[in-house]
């Protein structure tokens, strides 16, 4: 091996082994970038956040659409039988059972006569 590879190894061996050891947050060079280092932090935790919340948003809405599913259906299915409930036949059968009978004369229309002034 040659002497220059040998030096990249144990420079990649030596960062490493810095932040290993934590000897990499006490070196000069990094305590002049720690405003930088805290803001970055700072961001990934807005990131992580923001991605939480989203992701509760967007299984909130999926639920939110299988109840809207689920209602419509009910509404569906409730309508349809109100409106077989309120069809002449089933309003007569009904009446029936109350002892009502269906009235076989028609109404009568009375005029009012009033005069005019």
């Amino acid at each position: 091996m040659s002497k220059e590879s040998r030096n990249k190894k144990n420079g990649l061996w030596s960062a490493i082994n810095s932040v290993f050891t934590g000897r990499i947050l006490v070196s000069p060079v990094l305590a002049k970038n720690w405003p930088f280092i805290l803001y970055l932090s700072v961001l990934a935790l807005i990131m992580i956040g923001s991605s939480h919340k989203a992701d509760s948003k967007v299984y909130q809405i999926s639920r939110l659409r299988s109840q809207v599913k689920e209602l419509n259906s009910e509404y569906l299915d409730t309508r349809s039988r109100l409106m077989i409930e309120s069809m002449e036949y089933k309003v007569v059968e009904r009446a029936q059972e109350l002892g009502l009978k269906k009235n076989e004369v028609p109404p009568i229309k009375i005029h009012r006569n009033e005069k005019k002034k």
